[in-house]
């Protein structure tokens, strides 16, 4: 909602740049998209290593 104000805060001071935003903001989102799918990945991958480190003591910590 914040984004939304500001972008029309932006819209009624200057309307090119505002429009120019909102034309160029699906491009930047395609182009992130990758990098966010690695980020996904990677925070997954350390997860599972934090699983499998920390499964020793919470198999003790059952018995």
């Amino acid at each position: 909602m914040i984004s939304f104000i500001l972008w029309l805060i932006l819209f009624v001071l200057c309307w090119p740049l505002a429009v120019l935003a909102i034309v160029l903001y699906p491009v930047f989102w395609i182009l992130l998209l990758p990098f966010r799918l690695l980020g996904i990945a990677v925070d997954g991958v350390l997860e599972l290593i934090k699983a499998i480190v920390f499964l020793p003591a919470r198999l003790i910590k059952k018995i």
